[in-house]
C-alpha cells in the first residue's frame, strides 16, 4: 500500500473559502472571534480522491467546523439528494422536510442535534443556507427513502406489499483467530451504491470533548458514517452490509443514523455498542453489523431487523456480509430473499465469500483483504467477469437485470470504494482505503450516459471517478 504525503489545509488558511461558497446560497457571513478560534483546531486535506476532515471539541463546535470546511461539498450533495428524491418518489422535497420535522428531528438526541445545528451554522457562515430539518432528512435519507417511504407508499396506493430494495449494498468480512495470518482481527469492506450519489469520499477524524475518538468513512454533512466503516480509540472496528429485500419501519423508533453515532462515540465494548443500536430500533437501514474488538480479538455479527435481532460472536472464525440475512427469523419473516438463487447478486457474493474464507483459512491479512474486496469472480457464471454478482460490483457492465437491486440491465450502480484494517493498524487509529472501484477501474460518466441514454435523467448529476491508488489514513494527520 502506498501513502501519499498529507497536505493539510488548516482552517485559518482557508477563510477565503467562504467567499467562493457563498455562490451556493447567500453571501458568506463574517466569522465571530469564537468561530475563528474553533476553526484553528480543525482542518482538511485531499488525498487520492478522498477528503480528510479533522474536527474536535463540543458538538456545536465540531458541527461548525464540519459545515464551514465542507460547505461546497455539502451544498452539492444536497442538490443531488433533492433531485434523486424527486425522481425516485415523485414527491416534493419540502413535503419530506415537513414529515422529517414531524417524527425524525424530535427523536434525535441532544448531542447529535447540537452537532447538526453546528453544521447548519457553519454552512450559513460559508454562505450556504439550510435548516435543521433538511440536514436531518439528509442524514436519514437511506432510512427514509428505503424503509419509511415504502410503508407510506403502501398506504397511498393500497397495495398489500411494496418492497423497495435498500439504496446501498456492500461486500464485507471480518476474521480473527486461526482464520488470519497473525491471529488478530482483519476487517474489509466496500460500498456499492448508485453512482449518482457516490459521495462517501470523506474520511472524518472526530475528537469529541466527551466519548471516544472516531476515524470513519462518511459523506459531507453527515454526523454518522452511512457506508459504514469505522475504528475508535476503544479498540472497536466495524462495518455493515444492508439486509436485502427488507420490509418494515416504525416511526416510533429512534433514527438509525443517530443511534449509530451514539454507539460509535459512546461505547467501549461490543456489548455496549450493540445495546445502543438495539435501543429504540426503528427498522430503518436494517443492517448486518460486523464488529471487532482488537484488544480481545473477539468479533461479532449483529443483525438488526425491525422485529427480530440476532447477535453471533467468536474469537476464532469469521463473519461475512453480502446483503443476505443469516438469521432465519429475519430472513423468512422480514425479507423476501430466496437465499439459494445464485443468479442474484446477494446470493452469488455470499457463495463467493464462503469460497474465499475456505481457500485462505489461516492466511488472511491486509493484502488478501484488499484482493477480496476487488474480487471479480462471478460464482453464478463460474468465471472471472466483473458483474453485478462479483464482490467488487460492476452492475453498469451487466446486461442482466439483477433481481433484488436495482432490477434493470446496466444500472448506474456498483462498488465505489474499499477499506481494510487489521488489529495493528486499528491500535494506532489507522486504516487503508481506495476511492473508486475496489479494483481500480475508472468510471467515465459521459461515456456511460452516451452508451445508456435510458438514464438521461442523471445528466448534470452523475460524476466521473478516475482510478485511484490505495492510501492510508490516521487519526490526527497533521493535527
Amino acid at each position: 500500500m502506498r501513502s501519499a504525503p498529507p497536505r493539510l489545509i488548516l482552517a485559518l488558511g482557508v477563510l477565503c473559502f467562504a467567499a467562493s461558497a457563498g455562490s451556493a446560497g447567500t453571501p458568506a457571513a463574517s466569522l465571530t472571534a469564537e468561530q475563528q478560534q474553533w476553526l484553528t483546531k480543525a482542518g482538511r486535506h485531499e488525498k487520492a480522491g478522498w477528503t480528510y476532515l479533522h474536527i474536535e471539541g463540543g458538538p456545536r463546535e465540531r458541527g461548525f467546523q464540519h459545515g464551514y470546511l465542507l460547505a461546497k461539498e455539502i451544498a452539492e450533495c444536497l442538490r443531488v439528494r433533492r433531485a434523486v428524491w424527486r425522481y425516485d418518489t415523485a414527491m416534493e422535497w419540502n413535503w419530506l422536510l415537513q414529515e422529517t420535522a414531524r417524527f425524525v428531528t424530535p427523536a434525535v438526541d441532544p448531542e447529535n442535534r447540537e452537532e447538526l445545528l453546528g453544521i447548519v451554522d457553519g454552512l450559513r457562515a460559508a454562505g450556504v443556507v439550510t435548516t435543521l430539518d433538511e440536514l436531518t432528512a439528509y442524514n436519514a435519507c437511506m432510512e427514509l427513502e428505503g424503509y419509511w417511504w415504502p410503508e407510506i407508499k403502501k398506504k397511498m396506493d393500497g397495495r398489500a406489499t411494496v418492497v423497495t430494495a435498500p439504496p446501498q449494498s456492500c461486500s464485507s468480512f471480518i476474521a480473527t483467530g486461526r482464520m488470519t495470518k497473525d491471529g488478530g482481527v482483519v476487517l474489509g469492506h466496500n460500498t456499492m451504491s448508485s453512482y449518482v450519489e457516490a459521495n462517501c469520499s470523506v474520511i472524518i477524524d472526530i475528537l469529541p470533548a466527551r466519548g471516544h475518538r472516531i476515524l470513519m468513512q462518511s459523506v459531507p454533512g453527515w454526523i454518522h458514517s452511512g457506508t459504514d466503516f469505522f475504528i475508535t480509540d476503544a479498540g472497536l472496528v466495524g462495518a455493515e452490509t444492508t439486509i436485502g429485500n427488507f420490509c418494515g419501519f416504525s416511526e416510533k423508533g429512534l433514527p438509525e443514523f443517530a443511534r449509530m453515532r451514539r454507539a460509535t462515540q459512546d461505547a467501549g465494548t461490543i456489548d455496549a455498542w450493540c445495546a445502543v443500536m438495539k435501543q429504540g430500533n426503528n427498522g430503518g437501514y436494517a443492517n448486518a453489523w460486523l464488529l471487532g474488538d482488537v484488544n480481545s480479538g473477539e468479533i461479532a455479527r449483529l443483525e438488526l431487523g425491525l422485529v427480530y435481532t440476532a447477535l453471533e460472536r467468536t474469537r476464532d472464525g469469521f463473519f461475512t456480509g453480502s446483503n443476505v440475512a443469516e438469521n432465519l427469523q429475519i430472513l423468512r419473516l422480514e425479507t423476501n430473499t430466496k437465499e439459494t438463487d445464485i443468479r442474484d447478486s446477494n446470493i452469488a457474493r455470499r457463495v463467493r465469500w464462503k469460497q474465499l474464507m475456505a481457500q485462505h483459512r489461516g492466511a488472511i491479512d491486509l493484502a488478501l483483504a484488499e484482493a477480496f474486496e476487488a474480487d471479480h469472480y462471478d460464482a453464478y457464471r463460474g468465471r472471472e467477469q466483473p458483474s453485478a454478482r462479483t464482490l467488487c460490483g460492476h452492475f453498469e457492465l451487466d446486461a442482466e437485470a439483477n433481481e433484488s437491486w436495482p432490477g434493470v440491465p446496466f444500472p448506474c450502480t456498483g462498488t465505489v470504494d474499499a477499506k481494510v484494517v487489521d488489529a495493528t493498524m486499528a491500535r494506532h487509529m489507522r486504516f487503508a482505503a481506495r476511492w473508486g472501484s475496489a479494483c481500480g477501474r475508472a468510471f467515465d460518466a459521459g461515456k456511460y450516459l452516451e452508451a445508456h441514454p435510458q438514464f438521461d435523467w442523471m445528466v448534470g448529476l452523475l460524476q466521473s471517478r478516475p482510478a485511484e491508488p490505495w492510501v492510508e489514513f490516521q487519526a490526527g494527520e497533521n493535527n
